[in-house]
């Protein structure tokens, strides 16, 4: 009995002994896991009898060789491919003929035909996304798209801030000198074939001054009831005609009407009669309009012909400031005093009109600091005329009071707006700015100019754009943007989008929509703040990555990425029921269950480390002891088997 006892303890050491050494063996596999000898006692039994309580036992057996799935130390590589999976979960393998296996040896690498396949070339199992990002069924994990596809730029993102101090330059804008706009920017953008294009921002500060055209109609004449066509509104001629002669004060008198109408141009903000021969008509726009067209005034003589009848002259920095002019005339010489607002003025005994003026001149200084509204004053001597110049910025600000105060010898008469000169002021230059919008730096792109009323272009199309520049305005009182091309910032701050046209050679019918929210105008340097767009070229396939929660991500020369699918992470009711089948992989038995799939970080999978792999959980010092142990056993078992030799020697030679 002792001999078959000896025997199953030799075995028993002897299977400990293998596994032991197994184990040092795969000290450096990577996803190793460590097993362990378990061991059962052999007792024999029988049915009936008695003394059954005193058996010695049979021996022993070895009951099961468990595996230790705890989560061996992860070291970093500087291979995208390698995964290793922080914390519970297996990978699954398909072997191209329906053999499943689960690993946790995550050392993966593309083959020819782009699949991520394992070191002996099993096909790495995940899920599969659709465009929208859907997970798609389990299937071979793959790079299925080598490059990417070059996409036109559709939204663009610009916010800046322009510095309220800058001044504003009187010269005529021209986009390749520096000098006459305030600030610009440059933002790529790219068309339906990738190329690469650049759209420039200009920005122009509206200064202090305002457009003039003089219309000249020496070569007119309009019959009764004919229609006459006026900056996009239209009058009837009257009864007895119009000629060169009276039409500028026609229209004059009509522009009340004209304002009333709908179409007419709400840039235009005064017309009067000029002094020429015959007189012309003066049209001055608001400080704020940008840009303006030329005038156009046509006349219908009723047989379906529309005739453009007049020329222009345009001044477009005439200034936006208020202007009176006072006339003075001395019927004898003159002693007395005048009245400049807050200050006096005392005439000399003897005073001609010029002497009155120059007098006044002379007390400019105090003239100035008692009202502070008046920004130069100035006098012509041979018209006899006071001229006082209001300080832009106040606009149409009430007048200062120029009148006669005491009277001692002589006559003064003082006349107000001799000839029409006097001029109304206008601030709604404040905080306004052109942008413009210049394709490749060359050519002037359509950002949504509006056709301005009564130019050829509103005639042709009323609600059409046209390249040119629109407008900026800010609230003077904080710096941030109050409208874009005439449509006010909303109360969340948001900027009304623009629409860029004709940024994209290859395919006219694209657009950029242009977001401005976020520009401001401080007291600070002209600076951009953000700067993006959506487009971009092709670019072809330099990398592929896994984020923690899996997801393989193709990464391209163009600087998109691609999400191609997601890693699936098995876990199991029962672990230790999985069958280990070489290769540091496993495969599902009744024992373990089913295999549960899910995407790396859900449920009770960890998390996937990408140029990672999970080393060896086997401890050596734990295992060199372990080892020591089992020879000692397996020593212990060969004495026993000594011993039971020599009992039974000892037995054969009694005689």
């Amino acid at each position: 009995m002792a001999f078959s006892t000896a025997i199953t303890g030799l075995k028993a050491s002897t299977t400990e002994l293998d596994v032991t050494g197994n184990n040092i063996a795969n000290s450096s596999t990577v996803g190793f896991k460590s097993a362990r000898t378990e061991f059962s006692d052999i007792f024999a039994t029988v049915v009936v009898g008695s003394g059954s309580a005193n058996s010695p036992g049979s021996g022993v057996i070895v009951s099961d060789i468990a595996q230790d799935f705890t989560a061996g130390t992860i070291q970093f590589t500087n291979n995208n491919l390698d995964l290793a999976i922080d914390g519970s979960g297996f990978f699954q393998l398909n072997d191209g003929q329906g053999g499943i296996t689960y690993t946790r040896a995550g050392g993966f690498e593309l083959d020819k035909d782009g699949f991520v396949v394992s070191k002996n070339g099993n096909f790495l199992q995940g899920f599969g996304l659709d465009a929208a990002g859907n997970m798609q069924p389990i299937g071979n994990l793959a790079v299925s798209q080598k490059e990417s596809p070059p996409k036109s730029t559709e939204f663009m993102d610009l916010s800046f801030n322009i510095d309220s101090r800058a001044e504003a330059s009187n010269l005529a804008y021209d986009p390749t000198d520096s000098a006459t706009f305030t600030f610009s920017t440059t933002n790529r953008s790219f068309d339906s074939l990738g190329n690469e294009n650049t759209i420039k921002y200009d920005f122009i500060k509206q200064g202090e001054w305002r457009e003039r055209q003089t219309v000249d109609f020496s070569t007119f004449s309009a019959a009764a009831g004919e229609t006459l066509f006026v900056a996009g509104g239209s009058l009837t001629v009257p009864a007895g005609g119009l000629d060169q002669t009276n039409v500028a004060a026609f229209i004059e008198g009509q522009l009340s009407t004209l304002q009333g109408q709908p179409t007419f141009d709400s840039n235009v903000s005064g017309m009067k009669v000029g002094t020429g021969t015959p007189p012309e008509l003066i049209v001055t726009y608001k400080a704020s309009a940008a840009d303006v067209r030329p005038i156009l005034i046509q006349h219908d003589p009723g047989t379906g012909a529309v005739d453009i009848v007049a020329e222009h002259d345009e001044d477009p920095f005439f200034p936006a400031n208020k202007v009176e002019v006072t006339e003075f005339t001395v019927g004898a010489s003159f002693t007395g005093s005048v009245d400049i607002g807050e200050h006096t003025v005392s005439i000399t005994s003897g005073a001609t009109a010029s002497d009155v003026l120059t007098q006044i001149r002379n007390d400019q200084n105090a003239i100035l600091a008692a009202n502070p509204e008046i920004d130069t004053i100035d006098i012509n001597s041979a018209t006899g005329e006071l001229i006082i110049t209001y300080k832009a910025e106040l606009g149409d600000t009430p007048s200062v009071n120029v009148a006669l105060a005491s009277t001692t010898a002589g006559t003064l008469t003082l006349t107000d707006d001799p000839n029409g000169k006097n001029e109304a002021g206008d601030a709604s230059y404040q905080g306004v700015y052109q942008m413009h919008a210049l394709f490749n730096n060359e050519t002037p792109l359509n950002i949504g100019r509006v056709n301005q009323p009564g130019t050829a272009g509103f005639t042709s199309n009323p609600q059409g754009t046209e390249a040119g520049p629109i407008l900026l305005t800010f609230d003077t009182t904080n710096g941030l943007l109050a409208s874009v091309n005439g449509t006010p910032v909303s109360a969340t701050g948001d900027a009304p989008k623009l629409t860029i046209q004709g940024a994209d050679p290859a395919d006219p019918t694209n657009t950029i929509e242009l977001d401005l929210t976020g520009t401001t105008q401080f007291a600070s340097d002209s600076i951009v703040k953000a700067s993006t767009q959506d487009g971009f070229a092709k670019g072809d396939l330099i990398g592929v990555t896994f984020s923690a929660d899996g997801i393989m991500v193709a990464s391209f020369s163009n600087g998109q990425n691609s999400n191609l699918g997601i890693v699936a992470l098995a876990t199991f009711e029962n672990q230790g029921g999985l069958q280990p089948v070489g290769d540091t992989a496993w495969t599902a038995t009744l024992a373990s269950g089913q295999a549960i799939l899910n995407p790396p970080g859900t449920g009770l999978n960890g998390q996937l480390r990408s140029a990672a792999l999970e080393q060896s959980n086997v401890n050596l010092s734990e295992e060199l002891v372990a080892l020591i142990e089992a020879q000692r056993n397996f020593q212990a078992n060969s004495k026993t088997l000594q011993t039971e030799n020599q009992v039974t020697q000892t037995i054969l030679q009694i005689n």
